[in-house]
């Protein structure tokens, strides 16, 4: 294939390392304007960043990262090996991803985050999971 047509297409990594940028500045409530003027970029880079179609590149990254409260390894977490043309580069996060995008999904999240006592966090996870494996049962 002609390397000069596909250099303009967003890879499955920028896509991905675009949508986990969204999706914790949403979690935060963070919006693009205030993601931009923190790393000292437009909104509408930060618009393109998440979409996948400009890279990231690696100090640009770490400062949203900083910004966004996560290590950079978050943006990367879970992703297959070295093909990004792989079907499945990030196995199971798509369900994932889309839930957190939804109002349900950043109301449970902030809700979530606002409980500080790890213990009691643990609890609530595995409350949840007890509902869940209840729900199977039906």
């Amino acid at each position: 294939m002609n390397k000069a047509v596909n250099a303009k297409e967003p890879s499955a990594v920028d896509i991905e390392v675009g949508r986990r940028i969204r999706m914790q500045r949403r979690v935060l409530g963070m919006s693009q304007s205030a993601l931009a003027e923190r790393v000292s970029v437009t909104f509408q880079q930060v618009q393109k960043y998440e979409k996948g179609s400009n890279r990231v590149g690696a100090s640009r990254l770490q400062g949203i990262a900083d910004c966004l409260n996560v290590p950079v390894s978050f943006f990367f977490e879970g992703m297959a090996g070295a093909d990004e043309s792989e079907p499945g580069l990030v196995k199971g996060m798509d369900d994932l991803t889309g839930f957190i995008s939804t109002a349900e999904g950043l109301a449970l999240n902030r809700a979530f985050l606002a409980v500080k006592d790890a213990r009691i966090r643990q609890k609530i996870v595995g409350l949840v999971k007890s509902l869940a494996s209840l729900e199977g049962d039906d």
